[in-house]
């Protein structure tokens, strides 16, 4: 009788236990985290022009800051754009890099590729990533584009947060310090160098916080086409100034992060690229 018990007993705790696992981890998921382990880096969906796309977005309730050839022939076309979600959740020290997506309008491959709210989300705010939040964005775009599926490109989402292509790189808090002084002065030398031709979009987040696009030298934003023109909505690069500094995100770990199957030989390829990418950023300050 004793043994008959003790199996009850067990069989309920076993029971309880396998009850409450389930529901914490369904709760997990559905409060602060995405289902699968890996995130696709981009969502891709059907093509539409460029013009389409603007006005799909600005249907949706997004603002379009700007829309970058990133090609000369015109295959590919970055849009970056943003809303006052993105803007808010990005309005804190060192996070102003997310206030915007991008939406790449690619021609030769006849599809839309769209930076995805949960991966970049999570990589740029980290703790303070708010994955419901995410998912009304990207709900949104799917409003508006249509059925949007993953990219083979993708990363554990447990991972990015703390992500670096390797040992000795960069991580996101490692960023690039352009110039430092005043930020409003900063601000003008920007938007004053070579009469503004290379500022792309001033994206004001708070008085003394303000992101930028900017154009990179023609040699410089060639690295695409070496590493791969479907991801190439990495462009323009961005500068955000506040507290008296210009900074960007290191591009060892803007590249790898856009790019997460880059392999080493690969990035070995445009060995050369970050470097000048820092020296593209930092002539507007000097």
């Amino acid at each position: 009788m004793r043994k008959v018990l003790a199996f009850i007993v067990a069989a309920l705790v076993l029971s309880f236990s396998g009850c409450s696992s389930k529901s914490a981890e369904a709760a997990d998921t559905t409060l602060s985290a995405p289902a699968e382990k890996e995130v696709s880096t981009y969502l891709l969906g059907a093509y539409v022009d460029v013009e389409t796309a603007e006005a799909k977005l600005k249907e949706a309730g997004f603002d379009v800051v700007t829309a970058y050839k990133v090609d000369k022939k015109g295959l590919y076309t970055s849009i970056v754009f943003t809303n006052d979600a993105l803007k808010v959740a990005a309005n804190k020290p060192g996070r102003g890099y997310a206030a915007v997506l991008r939406l790449l309008v690619n021609g030769e491959k006849q599809e839309i590729s769209i930076t995805n709210p949960t991966y970049y989300g999570k990589a740029f705010l980290q703790d303070e990533f708010d994955y419901q939040a995410a998912l009304a964005i990207e709900k949104s775009l799917s409003t508006a584009f249509g059925e949007l599926k993953g990219s083979d490109d993708k990363w554990a989402f447990d991972g990015l947060a703390d992500y670096h292509f390797m040992m000795g790189m960069p991580y996101y808090n490692e960023q690039a310090l352009l110039a430092e002084g005043d930020s409003s002065e900063l601000l003008e030398k920007a938007k004053g160098y070579k009469k503004g031709k290379g500022l792309l979009f001033e994206l004001q987040l708070a008085e003394g916080r303000t992101l930028i696009g900017y154009a990179l030298g023609t040699k410089t934003s060639k690295f695409v086409k070496k590493i791969g023109f479907q991801n190439a909505n990495i462009l323009p690069y961005t500068v955000l100034i506040e507290d008296g500094k210009a900074k960007a995100l290191a591009p060892k770990y803007y590249i790898a992060i856009s790019y997460p199957r880059l392999t080493m030989g690969e990035f070995m390829t445009i060995a050369s690229v970050p470097g000048a990418i820092e020296k593209d950023l930092a002539k507007p300050f000097k």
